[in-house]
């Protein structure tokens, strides 16, 4: 059997990726069904182009707590099969985290277009029909803490009485969006760096089992 540090060392890092995992589900979750995008996705059209790299993220953290498992389990019994499989499952993972990075920051323009699209037809559909009312616009300005577009008086009974002063909507949905899009990009990016050094790591521990055994 291979004697050392390694096992042991294989064991903290899998251990490791399993608190990664939660943390990386926590914040996709959170992210998703807190705050400013919970309120959005009540309505009836939902910002999914935003949602897809979120979706990508909590995948991602649920497989690397399962693949922690694996990695515990392949470095106690020294088993290079279940290591191969380790380092295979961790490729996945850093695929998708790399997936997740770049749809953040190229897919950016992309996802507020989108978000300021529906924004412009809830406000059309209001200014058609004031005495109907419009939740939707109401959603928006209550998430994005905004009041119409270049001029708040046209919507006025639909935005937040708390809200002091005015506060473009088109351009409050830039702002948001695109830190929330880039902090979800370094997120991927980071654990998906991470990564890499797991499965460096495995294949080194692996191929000292295998040497550990030619030697025998």
């Amino acid at each position: 059997a291979l004697t050392g540090r390694s096992p042991s060392a294989q064991v903290f890092l899998s251990g490791g990726r399993q608190l990664a995992g939660s943390a990386v589900i926590a914040f996709g979750l959170w992210f998703r069904f807190g705050g400013t995008i919970k309120d959005l996705s009540s309505e009836d059209k939902s910002p999914e182009y935003f949602y897809m790299g979120l979706y990508v993220l909590v995948g991602a953290g649920a497989l690397m707590m399962a693949v922690g498992f694996f990695g515990c389990c392949g470095a106690m019994r020294e088993s290079q099969c279940v290591l191969g499989s380790f380092f295979t499952c961790l490729l996945v993972i850093f695929a998708a985290e790399v997936t997740t990075g770049v749809f953040a920051f190229i897919g950016k323009g992309v996802a507020i277009r989108h978000v300021q699209t529906m924004y412009e037809e809830a406000y059309n559909d209001y200014l058609k029909d004031r005495g109907k009312g419009n939740g939707t616009l109401v959603t928006f300005h209550s998430a994005f803490q905004c009041c119409g577009k270049e001029s708040p008086e046209q919507v006025q009974p639909t935005c937040p009485k708390e809200l002091l002063g005015h506060k473009n909507c088109i351009d409050e949905i830039e702002t948001i969006i695109s830190v929330k899009l880039q902090l979800i990009g370094i997120v991927g990016i980071g654990i998906a760096g991470l990564t890499i050094f797991g499965m460096i790591f495995s294949m080194v521990l692996c191929c000292a089992i295998r040497n550990s055994r030619d030697v025998i």
